[in-house]
């Protein structure tokens, strides 16, 4: 399918078009979040047959997808008390205990996670009409991820791309189109409903291993979402989607004259719950082997104050 000619104007039609600020009240900070109510997540419980469960992050460590762009690197752990020094005898001064304590320094965005709504701007806002000052040196005064903190449990259900496809991945600038989901899950035999979180599988995650290299997986070519996704998200009021990219999106994005445009509609606009680098090569091979595409989804993020994401290990369970 040839990509449509789109640019700035037709981002802009669709945020106004999709715009959701303001239809769970001028305070609100969750945004397509408020689709899951607790009769949805007493539904997405009873889909857990087996016990099987499946974590959807890549590692976090120092061996990640990360090249410095946007100032983002890899994890680094260290030691802050390890086996030197019980054998040492630095913590003799404590009676018969000893112990080891580690430390994290990462960006919050390097691997597996969600997006804030105070993620992203386009023209000057974020989700529900707020401007910049809202997030400074202290973090987000609006919109961040914390406030999600006991929202993210749902039905997930995983459209497999590829598979509809027949190959092992999608190509790097290989769009994903409304048709294309529709198709995906009429193969899964799943109908897509309200407060779904939706896990699109382009098969990068397989490419890379397959490559044993990330490559230019971090803001390089990549296929993804196409911009025309934005109305079947709307249509069907999933709660949030998922890939296994960088980004969520076709690169080459469709408009020249704006980057990431899916997500200055759907995060900004449609106050649209957004995740990245997740793995879903494990749940993919176990949905093709015994064909059940949908699942009880757990993924809540960290409850970092004032954030604009976080890292996460999302749980498919079957």
């Amino acid at each position: 399918m040839a990509k449509e000619e789109m640019n700035v104007e037709t981002v802009r039609a669709l945020a106004k078009k999709l715009r959701n600020w303001g239809r769970w009240g001028a305070d609100d900070e969750l945004g397509t979040l408020n689709f899951i109510d607790a009769d949805k997540v007493v539904a997405a419980a009873g889909l857990v047959r087996t016990g099987k469960i499946f974590s959807l992050a890549i590692p976090f460590d120092d061996q990640g997808p990360q090249s410095g762009l946007a100032g983002r690197t890899n994890p680094q752990h260290f030691m802050l008390q390890d086996g030197g020094d019980v054998a040492s005898g630095a913590q003799d001064f404590v009676a018969h205990l000893r112990w080891c304590d580690d430390a994290v320094t990462m960006p919050l965005q390097c691997a597996t996670q969600w997006d804030a709504l105070a993620h992203i701007y386009f023209d000057g806002k974020m989700y529900n009409d707020r401007g910049p000052e809202m997030v400074n040196s202290s973090g987000a005064r609006a919109n961040s991820i914390d406030k999600a903190k006991d929202r993210i449990v749902s039905r997930g259900v995983l459209l497999d791309i590829p598979r509809l496809h027949g190959v092992d991945w999608l190509e790097p600038g290989t769009a994903i189109y409304p048709a294309d989901l529709d198709a995906a899950a009429e193969k899964a035999g799943v109908q897509i409903e309200r407060g779904d979180i939706v896990l699109v599988r382009t098969g990068q995650i397989a490419q890379v291993r397959a490559e044993a290299s990330w490559g230019a997986y971090c803001g390089g070519p990549a296929p993804g979402m196409s911009l025309t996704t934005a109305q079947w998200l709307a249509d069907h009021e999933v709660a949030g989607y998922a890939t296994d990219t960088w980004g969520t999106e076709v690169i080459p994005n469709e408009t020249p004259d704006v980057f990431q445009p899916l997500h200055c509609v759907a995060i900004v606009n449609m106050g649209m719950l957004v995740g990245e680098i997740f793995d879903l090569e494990g749940l993919a091979a176990d949905c093709a082997d015994d064909g059940v595409f949908e699942f009880l989804f757990v993924a809540p993020p960290l409850t970092i104050t004032g954030a604009v994401g976080s890292p996460i290990n999302p749980q498919a369970i079957k």
